[in-house]
Parts: structure tokens; C-alpha cells; sequence
């Protein structure tokens, strides 16, 4: 069905291990970027999704499909928890480390993924969405049908478990090498598709 509404290109899926631990890390320009990983990802994904999301009917989606609930203006232990058992268990999480849908361009970048791959060994495959929102529209938006859009996933960056204590200064050097990955795949993606980041919202508006 997706397919049939948008012109939707998927790139570099062989950089998914088959098997194991997994973290997907993702910007977010879209509305539509998690159903569109949760879709068309090559490995079903548990996403880490904002908990308002899991009102009224879209809820009952994300609920089916196993995506994980989290509050983006606390530490939510009890996400953290259900994250951990996903890589653990040998599945694939999905992270957004904007933590919120914006340009896409990675200025904004938190830790979790780093966190999350330093406790597990789980490597962190970029993921970078392009087209999915229309430049210059709200972040709301949702792109007409028939528009060309393009998931773009790089080489994975390994990582080894490392046992506690897990220094803040080993986070934070992890979380740089996560950003720059992902900055190559968006740059690489962007020459290989032609397509080009959103931009900022209308008048400044960001997500609440």
C-alpha cells in the first residue's frame, strides 16, 4: 500500500545484520518516518516513540506493532527497561536521537543510542529519511501522493559491550561517532538521490 501512495526508495537494507542485536538510529524530519521503518524496515523494529502518540486510533497501531512508549522530558527507566529487553532478546530498536521531528540535520543529537549499544554490543545502523516532508511545510505535514522519497541506511558502527561503570566521557565520544556516521550517510544519500533535507519549519515552530 505504501508503496502504491508514494515513490518510495530503499538504499543500503544489506547494512541490517540479519540476525542480533540491532539499533536502527534515525533523524526525523516525518510524521510518516516511523511507519515507514516499521513497514518497510528490512527486520520488524521496536521503535522508541513519544508516549502522546499512543492515544486514540494511531495508539492502537503503534501497540500492535510493538513500538515502545517513552516520555522525551524525563529519564523514563521504564523504557529504558523494555529497550534493553528488545536487543537483549536479539531484536532491533529503533532511535531517534533528535528526539523530535525538525530539519533532519542532526544539530540536535542525545545519547541513547550510544548508551544503549555500549550496554549490549548491538551495532548502530544510520538511517537517513529524505522526502518525507515537504520543504518549507509544517512539521506536520504529510507528503502528497506520488512524492519520491528515499530511506537511506549506512554502514554500521561497531560497537563492544563495555561492563559497568560506563564513563560519561566513553558516551559521549560513542555518540560522536554515531553522529558522524550518520552525517555520511546523509551526506552520501543526498548525492545519491538528489533529494535534499526540509529545512527548518515555518516560522520556527517545533515539535511540542
Amino acid at each position: 500500500m505504501i508503496h502504491r501512495i508514494y515513490d518510495v526508495e530503499i538504499v543500503g537494507a544489506e547494512h541490517v545484520p540479519a540476525t542480533g542485536p540491532v539499533i536502527v538510529a534515525a533523524n526525523h524530519i516525518s510524521f510518516i518516518d516511523g511507519p515507514l521503518l516499521s513497514i518497510l524496515g528490512p527486520r520488524p523494529v521496536h521503535s522508541l516513540t513519544k508516549v502522546e502518540m499512543f492515544h486514540g486510533p494511531v495508539g492502537a497501531f503503534l501497540h500492535a506493532t510493538g513500538q515502545i512508549p517513552v516520555s522525551r522530558h524525563l529519564t523514563d527507566l521504564a523504557a529504558v527497561r523494555i529497550s534493553l529487553e528488545v536487543l537483549r532478546a536479539g531484536g532491533v530498536l529503533g532511535v531517534y536521537p533528535e528526539a523530535t521531528r525538525g530539519p533532519g540535520d542532526l544539530s540536535r543529537f542525545r545519547r541513547g543510542a550510544a548508551y544503549f549499544a555500549m550496554v549490549t554490543g548491538a551495532p548502530v545502523v544510520p538511517l537517513i529519511y529524505l522526502g518525507t516532508r515537504p520543504a518549507g511545510t509544517p512539521i506536520s505535514a504529510i507528503p502528497r501522493p506520488g512524492t519520491r522519497m528515499a530511506m537511506t541506511f549506512g554502514p554500521a558502527v561497531q560497537v563492544p559491550a563495555r561492563p559497568w561503570p560506563r564513563r560519561s566521557a566513553d558516551v559521549a565520544e560513542l555518540t560522536d561517532r554515531i553522529r558522524n556516521a550518520m552525517l555520511e550517510t546523509l551526506r552520501s544519500a543526498q548525492d545519491a538521490t538528489g533529494l535534499s533535507l526540509p529545512g527548518p519549519a515555518p516560522d520556527g515552530e517545533v515539535e511540542e
